[in-house]
């Protein structure tokens, strides 16, 4: 079976004249372009176009987009190789919320979430994934909460109700938790029989959860 051919992505670097790391991070992209890794590369000096800064919605350089991922700060050859391959195939999101996670870009995680909310069932495998880092498991919290209450957060709900199910409670009770948040009545479904959890814990963040919904406990 032959291996599939993928076009190259493109990218976008923003620079400027006292950026410590501009000139590393676009000799290395300069480098992907010649090997073909990237298919073309537009560079901007934001001292001279600061227009282009604003557009794109950055204060610090080096800021690049590769394909639908942006990232921000210093990148090895490697490493943007490896993000260059990711925008070329369609990669998970979810590696790629990850890595602003890791970053602390919060806001740029819950932008590209919103922009692209196929991403979102992402966040559930993430949910299960006990090797991530605090930043990570912090982050996921902080977007659920961003998204409280939202069409988005609706959607999943089916989904967060099987993981309150979960055999491990502190999934269980981080499923509740954003189960309350989503502000949709039939999230109580999978809430009341939470209130009879052997966990305390779990107990508790159940009936917060239904008085978010305004449902009896």
């Amino acid at each position: 079976m032959s291996t599939p051919v993928h076009n190259p992505a493109d990218a976008l670097l923003l620079i400027a004249p006292s950026c410590p790391h501009c000139q590393s991070v676009l000799h290395a992209l300069s480098d992907l372009v010649k090997s073909g890794d990237i298919g073309r590369l537009e560079v901007v000096n934001i001292a001279v176009h600061p227009e282009t800064a604003q557009e794109v919605g950055t204060r610090s350089v080096p800021w690049m987009r590769i394909g639908n991922y942006e990232l921000n700060g210093s990148y090895s050859t490697g490493e943007l190789k490896s993000w260059a391959e990711k925008a070329a195939t369609g990669a998970p999101a979810g590696e790629y919320i990850r890595e602003l996670l890791e970053q602390q870009q919060l806001d740029q995680a819950i932008a590209y979430i919103e922009e692209y909310p196929d991403s979102l069932p992402q966040l559930l495998d993430m949910m299960q994934d006990e090797e991530d880092s605090l930043s990570v498991k912090f982050g996921l919290g902080a977007i659920f909460e961003a998204l409280a209450g939202s069409d988005l957060l609706k959607t999943l709900v089916p989904e967060l109700g099987k993981l309150a199910t979960h055999d491990k409670a502190n999934l269980r009770g981080d499923a509740t938790y954003y189960l309350g948040l989503s502000s949709a009545p039939e999230a109580a479904r999978w809430l009341k029989p939470l209130l009879d959890d052997p966990q305390d814990d779990v107990r508790e963040i159940a009936a917060e959860a239904l008085d978010m919904l305004g449902q009896p406990t």
